[in-house]
C-alpha cells in the first residue's frame, strides 16, 4: 500500500463493482486524493452516502468517450485505474459500436490524456473474453489490451507506463449470474443455465482488487497480468448456489442454450502468448510480444521468483 502514499489516483468507472472496491481499498492507504470518475449520477450519490465525507474523495461526472472532460479530470493525477467499460456479452452483441466507443475509443482517450498529463502508471481492467474472442465484448477488450500495450512505445518524454490485468468472471459484481439465480431460487425455480458443458473462471471482488494492486506494484509497462484461477463447471457452481440459498428446497435446473457471443469454455491465455509469458506463484505475466526473443535476457522485465510459463492448463483450445 506504500505504492499510493501521497499520490493522486483516478478511477474511471469508479462507481462500478470493481471501481468502487478499488476506491474503498485506496481509502485504507495514505493516498492524497481519489477521483471517482463515472457517468452515473445516482451511483455517485449512493457511493458518496456509503463512504461519507472523507476529504480525499472527489466525485467527477463524466464519460471516457468525452476526451475534453477526461483532459480536465486527469490534471495532476499520478495513477489511473481504468475500469470503465461496457461488459455484458449480449448487450455488446446487439450494440456493437457502443462497445467500441467505450471499450476502444474510450481507452485511447484515457491513453492520450495520461501521456499528456505525465501520469506515472495506468492499469487497465480486461477480461478472459479477450482470449480468442468470439463476441463483440471480447473483441473490444482485446483491442483495449493492444492499445494499452502499444501505448508504452508512444509516450515520448512522458514517464507514463501502461499495463492491464485480465479477469475471469467476478462474483457478486453488477450483473453477476448469482443475482439472477438467487431471484430464481426465491421464486421456486428453475435456475437457468446456458449449457451443461459450460466452464468458467471465477474470482470474488476483493480478490480481484488485490490482484489489481499487486499488478500495479509489479508493472514495468506493457504486461498483461493474469491471475491463476480454478476452472469450474457452471452446473456445479449453480448447484452450490442452490445449496446455499434454497434452504433445503429442491430447485430444478433449466438449460437455455448459449447466448450470442458466448463460448462453452473460457481461457486465460492463448497458445501464442505462452511463448512470451512468465509465471509466479499466483499469476501469469504476459510480456509484450516484441520481447519474445528476449525471454532469456529480460532486462527490466524481471520479477521475484518468476520463471518461463510451461503450463497449458489455462490455454485456449
Amino acid at each position: 500500500m506504500k505504492e499510493f502514499k501521497n499520490k493522486v489516483v483516478i478511477v474511471t468507472g469508479g462507481t462500478g463493482s470493481i471501481g468502487s472496491e478499488i476506491v474503498r481499498q485506496l481509502l485504507k492507504t495514505k493516498v492524497a486524493q481519489i477521483r471517482i470518475y463515472s457517468r452515473d449520477e445516482h451511483k455517485q450519490h449512493e457511493l458518496g452516502q456509503e463512504l461519507g465525507g472523507d476529504m480525499r474523495l472527489r466525485y467527477l461526472i463524466g464519460d471516457v468517450r468525452d476526451k475534453d472532460r477526461l483532459d480536465f479530470a486527469f490534471r495532476g493525477v499520478d495513477i489511473c485505474f481504468h475500469a470503465a467499460a461496457l461488459k455484458h456479452v449480449p448487450i455488446c452483441e446487439y450494440n456493437p459500436f457502443e462497445a467500441v466507443k467505450t471499450n476502444v475509443i474510450g481507452t485511447q482517450n484515457v491513453i492520450d490524456v495520461s501521456i499528456k498529463h505525465n501520469l506515472e502508471k495506468v492499469m487497465a481492467i480486461s477480461t478472459d473474453k479477450a482470449v480468442s474472442p468470439e463476441s463483440v465484448l471480447g473483441a473490444s477488450k482485446l483491442m483495449m489490451e493492444r492499445l494499452i500495450i502499444a501505448a508504452n512505445i508512444t509516450t515520448g518524454p512522458s514517464r507514463t507506463r501502461f499495463s492491464a490485468v485480465r479477469f475471469g468472471n467476478v462474483l457478486h459484481s453488477r450483473g453477476s449470474v448469482i443475482h439472477l439465480w438467487r431471484r430464481q431460487i426465491e421464486a421456486g425455480g428453475p435456475v437457468t443455465i446456458t449449457d451443461r458443458k459450460a466452464l468458467r473462471y471465477f474470482m470474488d471482488i476483493p480478490e480481484a482488487v488485490r490482484f489489481v494492486f499487486e499488478g500495479t506494484l509489479l508493472m514495468k509497462g506493457g504486461e498483461i497480468f493474469v491471475l491463476k484461477m480454478k476452472e469450474r463447471s457452471i452446473v456445479a457452481f449453480a448447484e452450490d448456489v442452490i445449496a446455499e440459498y434454497a434452504n433445503g428446497k429442491k430447485i430444478k435446473l433449466s438449460f437455455t442454450g448459449l447466448r450470442p457471443g458466448e463460448k462453452l469454455r473460457e481461457a486465460l491465455l492463448t497458445a501464442e502468448e505462452v511463448s512470451h509469458t512468465l509465471e509466479i506463484k499466483d499469476m501469469f505475466i504476459i510480456l509484450p510480444a516484441a520481447l519474445v526473443s528476449m525471454v532469456n535476457s529480460l532486462g527490466p522485465y524481471e520479477y521475484p521468483g518468476a520463471k518461463k510459463a510451461r503450463s497449458n492448463k489455462y490455454v485456449s483450445r
